[in-house]
Formats: structure tokens, C-alpha cells, sequence
């Protein structure tokens, strides 16, 4: 398939597919003799394996790390367990700072009515604050 089918078919941008290729996460794909790239079904494979990893927020150094431990001959996959797990903690730890944020803004969206003006606006104090 070319470029533009496999993009169709994962729903990654051609110019990701190209950089995904550039930095060794996709396999270069090889030429036809047009120079157009041809990619096959284990790039399909591979594609939808990192756009999954992405769309949980994986880095591409830890797609990486994945791609490679599943690529070794290993006796079990505790290493993959344990990157979930870190990676599980983290969204955790983010999810517990973006509640803490959302309510700060609640409570100095609340002091202010929009009718005051701008020197004395409450929202305004709020943030000059340290």
C-alpha cells in the first residue's frame, strides 16, 4: 500500500508516518520502482501498535522501550508491567494536579463578578499573588 492508504487506514498523518520512519519507530518502507514507499502489512501492524501506545499518552521513548522488549526473546513481561505501571502513576499524579487546578480557578472565578474594574478586579489580585 502507499503512504497515503496506510495513513487512511490508521488515521496517522502522512507527515507522522514520514518522521514515525525518520527516528526508527516505523521501518524504513521500501521503494518502488517509481520511488514511491510501500508499506505492508507489518507496518500496518506496527503503525496501529504506536498510535495506540500514543493515544495513552505513551512518549516515544517509551514506544521505543516497547518495541523492543517485544521484539527480545524474554521469560515473561514484567518489564512491560512495570513501564504500565509507572506510566499508570504518572497519569494518576497528572489527573490529581489538573483537579487541584480546576478548583483553585473555580474559587477565584467565583470572587469575581465582571463588574468591577480592572484594578480592582478579584481574579486579577488572585494571580498577582504568590
Amino acid at each position: 500500500m502507499n503512504i497515503g492508504e496506510l495513513s487512511r487506514r490508521t488515521g496517522v498523518k502522512v507527515v507522522t508516518i514520514r518522521y514515525y520512519e525518520a527516528i526508527g519507530v516505523l521501518p524504513v518502507a521500501k521503494r518502488t520502482s517509481g520511488n514511491y514507499r510501500s508499506y505492508g502489512t507489518e507496518h500496518l501492524r506496527r503503525l496501529r501498535f504506536v498510535r495506540r501506545c500514543r493515544d495513552l499518552g505513551f512518549s516515544l521513548d517509551q514506544v521505543r522501550d516497547l518495541l523492543r522488549l517485544s521484539a527480545e526473546d524474554r521469560p515473561s513481561c514484567a518489564e512491560v508491567c512495570r513501564m504500565a505501571e509507572r506510566h499508570r502513576k504518572s497519569v494518576e499524579d497528572k489527573i490529581a494536579d489538573l483537579k487541584r487546578l480546576a478548583s483553585e480557578l473555580r474559587r477565584i472565578s467565583a470572587s469575581c463578578n465582571g463588574r468591577r474594574s480592572m484594578a480592582d478586579c478579584r481574579i486579577m489580585e488572585a494571580l498577582s499573588c504568590s
